[in-house]
């Protein structure tokens, strides 16, 4: 198998962000679209409004790369009607895959009922319209207990009502990549907290994202159990190695 089966390219970064014009910033992501389609990676993973003109770019080539976007991204506060109004317009767009941020600030202040119902409802918008639902949890805000129990939590939902058949196209993720820590504090993916992930949330598939910038930590994270990376330094990583050792799994 491919390192770059298991890759979600990403840019998410906003023009500010990258201290780039508007202008200048849409040329990055039409260049990162470009690259993925030539390196021939898993997915693209890019903002909602980019979703067209990668389509776009992605059908004029005739490439197999899947089309991914982020939803009530990066804060995961948007209401129920806010997210899946932007998931909608997202399919309608022509994404293959939604990764929502799950609202993880409800979740720590005990309002299981209100994640319940976005994971429900989010779940059920995209595999009714045959697309990945990845949920992202944000391991950087959340302690040890919350990890295993949200994984847990999105868990119990797909199975308590979707297919068996489904459970491999709703994932939980680990990050946004975005999320403010202080200085030497991963913000994202660890192979501890991705373990607590895998212990939790099986058998639904985990997506580790957010920090994720070397050869060796994607081989180890998927030698762990993740299907899926998502990463920023794809073309970086895949420099190292193209392919995953037979001893890696």
């Amino acid at each position: 198998m491919e390192l770059k089966q298991y890759l979600d390219a990403t840019y998410l970064k906003l023009p500010e962000q990258a201290g780039l014009t508007e202008e200048q910033n849409n040329e990055v992501v039409k260049n990162f679209i470009q690259e993925c389609i030539d390196e021939q990676y898993q997915l693209v993973m890019i903002r909602p409004d980019q979703v067209p003109i990668a389509r776009q770019m992605i059908n004029e080539q005739h490439s197999k790369v899947l089309v991914g976007t982020v939803i009530g991204f990066p804060e995961g506060t948007y209401s129920l009607e806010e997210k899946l109004t932007e998931a909608k317009k997202a399919i309608e767009d022509g994404a293959d895959e939604l990764d929502f941020v799950c609202n993880y600030h409800a979740f720590q202040q005990g309002d299981n009922a209100m994640v319940k119902k976005e994971i429900l409802e989010g779940t059920k918008l995209g595999l009714s319209n045959h697309k990945v639902v990845k949920w992202i949890i944000e391991v950087a805000a959340l302690n040890a207990t919350e990890i295993m129990r949200i994984s847990a939590l999105i868990k119990n939902v797909v199975i308590a009502n979707f297919k068996e058949n489904q459970y491999s196209q709703v994932f939980v993720k680990s990050s946004t990549g975005f999320y403010p820590t202080t200085i030497g504090k991963p913000n994202g993916a660890t192979f501890e907290t991705i373990q607590w992930m895998l212990e939790n949330a099986s058998p639904l598939p985990v997506k580790a994202a957010g920090g994720v910038k070397t050869y060796e930590d994607a081989v180890e994270m998927i030698r762990m159990g993740v299907q899926r990376i998502g990463t920023s330094s794809a073309k970086a990583i895949l420099q190292k190695g193209s392919s995953i050792p037979s001893n890696s799994y």
